[in-house]
Protein backbone atom coordinates (compact mmCIF):
# COMPACT_ATOMS: atom_id res chain seq x y z
CA UNK A 1 0.00 0.00 0.00
CA UNK A 2 1.45 3.81 -0.59
CA UNK A 3 1.12 6.66 1.77
CA UNK A 4 1.77 9.84 -0.18
CA UNK A 5 4.01 12.31 2.00
CA UNK A 6 1.72 15.20 0.45
CA UNK A 7 -1.24 14.06 -0.19
CA UNK A 8 -3.31 14.04 -3.34
CA UNK A 9 -1.87 18.09 -3.69
CA UNK A 10 0.89 17.54 -5.48
CA UNK A 11 -0.79 15.22 -8.48
CA UNK A 12 -4.01 16.91 -8.43
CA UNK A 13 -2.88 20.47 -8.38
CA UNK A 14 1.04 20.07 -9.73
CA UNK A 15 0.89 17.72 -12.25
CA UNK A 16 -2.67 17.00 -13.18
CA UNK A 17 -3.33 20.93 -13.21
CA UNK A 18 -0.48 21.87 -15.02
CA UNK A 19 -1.00 23.49 -18.68
CA UNK A 20 1.66 22.32 -21.19
CA UNK A 21 0.45 24.32 -23.93
CA UNK A 22 2.04 22.95 -26.92
CA UNK A 23 5.21 21.75 -24.94
CA UNK A 24 5.86 19.32 -22.85
CA UNK A 25 5.87 19.77 -18.90
CA UNK A 26 8.65 16.99 -16.82
CA UNK A 27 8.18 16.57 -13.07
CA UNK A 28 10.94 14.27 -11.46
CA UNK A 29 9.13 12.04 -8.54
CA UNK A 30 12.36 10.54 -7.02
CA UNK A 31 14.10 7.57 -7.18
CA UNK A 32 14.22 7.30 -11.05
CA UNK A 33 10.53 8.50 -11.77
CA UNK A 34 9.00 10.60 -13.86
CA UNK A 35 5.96 11.90 -15.43
CA UNK A 36 5.75 13.85 -18.76
CA UNK A 37 2.39 15.57 -20.07
CA UNK A 38 1.51 17.47 -23.18
CA UNK A 39 -1.83 18.48 -23.63
CA UNK A 40 -3.05 15.69 -24.55
CA UNK A 41 -1.16 12.99 -23.11
CA UNK A 42 0.47 11.54 -19.71
CA UNK A 43 3.32 9.45 -19.46
CA UNK A 44 4.78 7.77 -16.12
CA UNK A 45 8.04 6.52 -16.42
CA UNK A 46 9.55 4.54 -13.86
CA UNK A 47 7.52 5.30 -11.17
CA UNK A 48 8.12 4.46 -7.28
CA UNK A 49 6.25 5.06 -4.32
CA UNK A 50 7.10 2.68 -2.32
CA UNK A 51 9.39 2.63 1.23
CA UNK A 52 11.74 0.49 -0.02
CA UNK A 53 13.03 -2.31 2.44
CA UNK A 54 14.20 -0.93 6.10
CA UNK A 55 16.76 -1.94 7.20
CA UNK A 56 18.65 -3.02 3.93
CA UNK A 57 16.75 -0.20 1.86
CA UNK A 58 16.06 2.97 3.54
CA UNK A 59 13.97 5.35 1.28
CA UNK A 60 15.41 8.96 2.33
CA UNK A 61 12.82 11.21 0.21
CA UNK A 62 9.10 11.99 0.21
CA UNK A 63 6.79 9.93 -1.21
CA UNK A 64 4.76 12.66 -3.61
CA UNK A 65 2.19 10.67 -5.16
CA UNK A 66 0.00 8.09 -4.26
CA UNK A 67 -1.11 6.97 -7.57
CA UNK A 68 -4.63 5.77 -6.70
CA UNK A 69 -5.04 9.61 -6.24
CA UNK A 70 -3.99 10.11 -10.13
CA UNK A 71 -6.92 10.60 -12.77
CA UNK A 72 -4.53 10.64 -15.87
CA UNK A 73 -2.13 8.38 -17.24
CA UNK A 74 -2.09 6.73 -20.93
CA UNK A 75 0.59 4.51 -20.45
CA UNK A 76 3.20 3.70 -17.82
CA UNK A 77 7.30 2.24 -19.20
CA UNK A 78 9.23 0.59 -17.07
CA UNK A 79 12.94 0.06 -18.16
CA UNK A 80 13.88 -3.27 -15.98
CA UNK A 81 12.95 -5.88 -13.38
CA UNK A 82 13.75 -4.10 -10.05
CA UNK A 83 11.23 -3.46 -7.45
CA UNK A 84 11.59 0.74 -7.77
CA UNK A 85 11.44 0.58 -11.46
CA UNK A 86 8.82 -2.55 -11.73
CA UNK A 87 6.45 -2.17 -8.67
CA UNK A 88 3.17 -3.30 -9.39
CA UNK A 89 1.59 -1.07 -6.10
CA UNK A 90 2.94 2.08 -7.83
CA UNK A 91 1.61 1.55 -11.38
CA UNK A 92 -1.15 -0.81 -10.73
CA UNK A 93 -4.11 2.02 -10.00
CA UNK A 94 -2.67 3.46 -13.19
CA UNK A 95 -3.15 0.54 -15.36
CA UNK A 96 -6.18 -0.91 -13.56
CA UNK A 97 -8.50 2.46 -12.33
CA UNK A 98 -7.36 4.56 -15.76
CA UNK A 99 -6.44 1.88 -18.40
CA UNK A 100 -3.13 3.15 -18.87
CA UNK A 101 -1.10 0.58 -20.54
CA UNK A 102 2.19 -1.21 -19.61
CA UNK A 103 5.40 -1.25 -21.57
CA UNK A 104 7.90 -3.41 -19.80
CA UNK A 105 11.16 -5.59 -21.40
CA UNK A 106 9.90 -9.40 -21.11
CA UNK A 107 11.91 -9.78 -17.86
CA UNK A 108 10.16 -7.27 -16.23
CA UNK A 109 7.15 -9.72 -16.40
CA UNK A 110 8.80 -12.96 -16.22
CA UNK A 111 11.59 -12.42 -13.62
CA UNK A 112 10.09 -9.17 -11.44
CA UNK A 113 11.86 -8.33 -8.08
CA UNK A 114 8.95 -7.57 -7.40
CA UNK A 115 7.54 -10.74 -4.54
CA UNK A 116 3.64 -10.53 -5.51
CA UNK A 117 0.82 -10.39 -8.78
CA UNK A 118 2.12 -7.95 -11.45
CA UNK A 119 -1.12 -6.07 -11.96
CA UNK A 120 -1.47 -5.60 -16.22
CA UNK A 121 -4.40 -7.20 -17.67
CA UNK A 122 -3.25 -8.57 -21.07
CA UNK A 123 -4.61 -6.04 -23.50
CA UNK A 124 -2.93 -3.16 -21.68
CA UNK A 125 0.37 -5.02 -21.18
CA UNK A 126 3.16 -4.77 -23.84
CA UNK A 127 6.44 -6.57 -24.16
CA UNK A 128 8.68 -4.27 -25.62
CA UNK A 129 12.82 -4.82 -27.24
CA UNK A 130 15.35 -2.79 -27.72
CA UNK A 131 14.71 -1.26 -31.32
CA UNK A 132 11.36 -1.24 -31.49
CA UNK A 133 9.40 2.10 -31.58
CA UNK A 134 5.36 2.98 -30.54
CA UNK A 135 3.33 5.96 -30.39
CA UNK A 136 1.57 6.92 -27.14
CA UNK A 137 -0.61 9.86 -28.16
CA UNK A 138 1.37 12.35 -29.55
CA UNK A 139 4.32 11.00 -27.68
CA UNK A 140 6.77 8.53 -29.94
CA UNK A 141 8.56 5.97 -27.95
CA UNK A 142 11.94 4.38 -28.99
CA UNK A 143 13.22 1.58 -27.09
CA UNK A 144 17.09 1.66 -27.12
CA UNK A 145 20.01 -0.67 -25.34
CA UNK A 146 20.88 0.09 -21.69
CA UNK A 147 24.07 -1.74 -19.85
CA UNK A 148 22.76 -2.24 -15.72
CA UNK A 149 25.24 -5.12 -14.59
CA UNK A 150 22.63 -5.73 -12.01
CA UNK A 151 19.84 -6.00 -14.21
CA UNK A 152 18.72 -8.92 -16.65
CA UNK A 153 17.11 -7.14 -19.22
CA UNK A 154 17.31 -3.15 -19.20
CA UNK A 155 16.49 -1.25 -21.49
CA UNK A 156 16.26 2.55 -21.75
CA UNK A 157 14.22 4.90 -23.42
CA UNK A 158 14.07 7.92 -25.93
CA UNK A 159 10.38 9.80 -25.93
CA UNK A 160 9.74 12.57 -28.95
CA UNK A 161 7.56 14.98 -29.20
CA UNK A 162 7.26 18.21 -31.43
CA UNK A 163 8.34 20.06 -28.34
CA UNK A 164 11.19 17.94 -27.55
CA UNK A 165 13.29 14.91 -27.09
CA UNK A 166 13.58 13.37 -23.85
CA UNK A 167 15.89 10.28 -23.00
CA UNK A 168 15.42 7.99 -19.68
CA UNK A 169 18.19 5.46 -19.24
CA UNK A 170 16.88 3.71 -16.06
CA UNK A 171 19.94 2.45 -14.08
CA UNK A 172 22.47 2.33 -17.50
CA UNK A 173 26.03 3.01 -17.25
CA UNK A 174 27.81 4.04 -20.23
CA UNK A 175 28.99 1.51 -22.90
CA UNK A 176 29.34 0.89 -26.30
CA UNK A 177 26.29 -1.87 -26.33
CA UNK A 178 23.67 0.79 -24.59
CA UNK A 179 24.42 4.25 -26.01
CA UNK A 180 25.90 3.74 -29.53
CA UNK A 181 24.56 5.61 -32.24
CA UNK A 182 21.67 7.32 -30.37
CA UNK A 183 23.03 11.03 -30.76
CA UNK A 184 23.59 9.95 -34.53
CA UNK A 185 19.70 9.43 -34.74
CA UNK A 186 18.08 11.49 -31.95
CA UNK A 187 18.70 15.61 -30.82
CA UNK A 188 18.19 15.03 -27.43
CA UNK A 189 17.39 17.62 -25.54
CA UNK A 190 16.58 16.85 -22.06
CA UNK A 191 18.29 13.61 -20.42
CA UNK A 192 17.69 11.56 -16.90
CA UNK A 193 20.48 9.66 -15.68
CA UNK A 194 21.54 7.43 -12.63
CA UNK A 195 24.00 9.24 -10.31
CA UNK A 196 25.44 7.57 -7.17
CA UNK A 197 28.43 6.16 -5.43
CA UNK A 198 30.52 3.79 -3.76
CA UNK A 199 28.91 3.13 -0.38
CA UNK A 200 27.44 1.05 2.16
CA UNK A 201 24.01 -0.90 2.16
CA UNK A 202 23.14 -2.95 5.17
CA UNK A 203 22.95 -6.32 4.63
CA UNK A 204 19.94 -8.73 7.24
CA UNK A 205 21.55 -11.46 6.58
CA UNK A 206 25.01 -10.98 7.55
CA UNK A 207 24.42 -8.42 10.13
CA UNK A 208 26.76 -6.11 8.70
CA UNK A 209 26.74 -3.35 5.74
CA UNK A 210 28.12 -4.41 2.29
CA UNK A 211 30.21 -2.42 -0.55
CA UNK A 212 28.02 -1.65 -2.98
CA UNK A 213 28.08 0.42 -5.78
CA UNK A 214 25.00 1.49 -7.87
CA UNK A 215 24.40 3.57 -10.90
CA UNK A 216 27.13 5.68 -12.75
CA UNK A 217 30.32 7.84 -10.88
CA UNK A 218 30.94 11.27 -12.47
CA UNK A 219 33.04 10.01 -14.48
CA UNK A 220 30.68 7.83 -16.20
CA UNK A 221 27.62 9.90 -16.22
CA UNK A 222 29.77 12.85 -17.84
CA UNK A 223 30.96 10.12 -20.49
CA UNK A 224 27.28 8.80 -20.79
CA UNK A 225 26.56 12.55 -21.32
CA UNK A 226 28.47 12.75 -23.85
CA UNK A 227 27.96 9.64 -25.45
CA UNK A 228 24.25 10.71 -25.98
CA UNK A 229 25.47 14.44 -26.55
CA UNK A 230 22.84 15.97 -24.01
CA UNK A 231 21.79 19.06 -24.20
CA UNK A 232 20.84 18.99 -20.28
CA UNK A 233 21.82 16.66 -18.23
CA UNK A 234 19.29 15.55 -14.83
CA UNK A 235 21.13 13.49 -12.49
CA UNK A 236 18.68 10.98 -10.84
CA UNK A 237 18.43 8.38 -7.88
CA UNK A 238 21.37 9.88 -6.19
CA UNK A 239 18.71 11.26 -3.21
CA UNK A 240 16.84 7.90 -2.79
CA UNK A 241 19.08 5.24 -1.10
CA UNK A 242 21.08 5.56 2.58
CA UNK A 243 24.31 4.73 1.95
CA UNK A 244 25.01 4.57 -1.74
CA UNK A 245 23.81 8.74 -2.38
CA UNK A 246 26.08 11.73 -3.90
CA UNK A 247 26.18 15.12 -4.57
CA UNK A 248 25.32 16.00 -8.14
CA UNK A 249 26.65 19.61 -7.33
CA UNK A 250 30.28 18.37 -7.89
CA UNK A 251 29.15 17.50 -11.59
CA UNK A 252 29.10 21.50 -12.47
CA UNK A 253 32.91 21.05 -12.21
CA UNK A 254 33.67 17.75 -13.57
CA UNK A 255 31.17 18.63 -16.54
CA UNK A 256 32.12 22.12 -17.09
CA UNK A 257 35.66 20.81 -19.60
CA UNK A 258 33.52 18.38 -21.47
CA UNK A 259 31.22 19.30 -24.56
CA UNK A 260 28.36 17.69 -23.36
CA UNK A 261 25.78 18.16 -21.15
CA UNK A 262 25.44 22.02 -22.12
CA UNK A 263 23.92 22.40 -18.95
CA UNK A 264 23.24 20.89 -15.74
CA UNK A 265 19.76 20.84 -14.34
CA UNK A 266 19.77 19.29 -10.75
CA UNK A 267 15.92 17.93 -10.24
CA UNK A 268 15.03 17.32 -6.14
CA UNK A 269 11.45 15.61 -5.66
CA UNK A 270 8.51 17.99 -7.09
CA UNK A 271 10.51 20.04 -9.78
CA UNK A 272 9.76 20.31 -12.84
CA UNK A 273 10.74 21.67 -16.37
CA UNK A 274 9.73 21.55 -20.05
CA UNK A 275 11.84 20.05 -22.57
CA UNK A 276 11.73 23.25 -24.87
CA UNK A 277 13.05 25.79 -22.19
CA UNK A 278 15.88 25.74 -19.74
CA UNK A 279 15.71 25.86 -16.36
CA UNK A 280 14.17 23.86 -13.09
CA UNK A 281 11.16 24.82 -11.80
CA UNK A 282 10.61 24.55 -7.95
CA UNK A 283 7.14 23.16 -6.45
CA UNK A 284 4.45 25.72 -6.88
CA UNK A 285 5.68 27.62 -9.58
CA UNK A 286 3.73 26.24 -12.27
CA UNK A 287 1.21 27.84 -10.60
CA UNK A 288 2.15 31.31 -12.64
CA UNK A 289 2.34 30.25 -15.79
Amino acid sequence: MVHATWGDWFVREEVEGAEPGDGVIGWYLGCNGFVLRSASTTLYIDPYFGDGDPPKLIRLIPVPIDPADATDCDAVLATHEHIDHMHPPSYGPLVEDLGADLYAPEAAYESPQYDGKIIAPEEQKHVIATGEAFEVGDFTVHVRGAHDPDAIEPVSYVIEHDAGTFFHGGDSRPAPGAFAGVADVFDIDVGALAFGSVGEIYEPDSGRPERTRWYMDENEIVEAANQLELDRLLPTHHDMWQGVGADPKVLHEHAVSHAYPRVLEVPYVGCSFRLDQHGIRRLGALGGE
